[in-house]
């Protein structure tokens, strides 16, 4: 199948900061597998949206197949004012709508996520993040972005997080694509 839409406008994750201030992000818990359904609604009615999804590829019987899934199932964000909200309610699509206190940081998480889809790197979702190593991109396509690095066997993964769902996404990635990322010194800070 091919990539529907996964955003609507298709900048959505990169408009100023001062934009959410006047306009508020919402996580959409959706009813299972409506995803893709609500995000087709959303695109007719022309209302902000984002569906962070990912290209999932796999044989049955010697054929190849490929289609494209959410990276957290269940989820969609929605950026709108509280009446529009209320409409998706009357979907049958959504179970229930998340407040988001931290609009900042959310704004900042999907911003990142975006990158890596718009990338075109083989995306994986991560559900149970475990510490990693704050490093920053050198080299290649997602030059500049920062993250946190995951080694899994002899791969190494870079993997950005949505903190409000506690999930994240991964990028497969070579050690030399990477710096470690200064951090403020604990102790400077504790006593300024």
């Amino acid at each position: 199948m091919p990539l529907e839409p996964f955003g609507f406008p298709n900048d959505l994750p990169t408009p100023p900061l001062a934009e959410i201030e006047t306009v508020p992000w919402w996580v959409l818990h959706t009813r299972p597998r409506t995803e893709k359904a609500l995000a087709r609604r959303l695109l007719h009615g022309h209302i902000r949206f984002f569906l962070p999804v990912r290209k999932h590829q796999w044989r049955n019987k010697g054929r190849l197949f490929c289609s494209h899934v959410p990276l957290f199932p269940g989820y969609v964000f929605l950026q709108a004012e509280r009446d529009v909200v209320g409409k998706t309610l009357e979907t049958n699509f959504v179970s229930r709508v998340l407040a988001v206190d931290d609009q900042r940081q959310l704004h900042l998480d999907l911003g990142r996520v975006y990158c890596l889809i718009t990338s075109g790197a083989p995306l994986g979702p991560e559900e149970r993040l475990r510490p990693g190593s704050p490093v920053e991109i050198t080299a290649g396509p997602l030059a500049g972005m920062e993250g946190k690095i995951l080694r899994r066997g002899k791969q190494l993964k870079f993997f950005v997080e949505v903190q409000f769902l506690q999930r994240g996404v991964s990028v497969e990635i070579e050690s030399w694509m990477i710096q470690p990322r200064s951090s403020p010194d604990p102790l400077m800070t504790a006593n300024v």
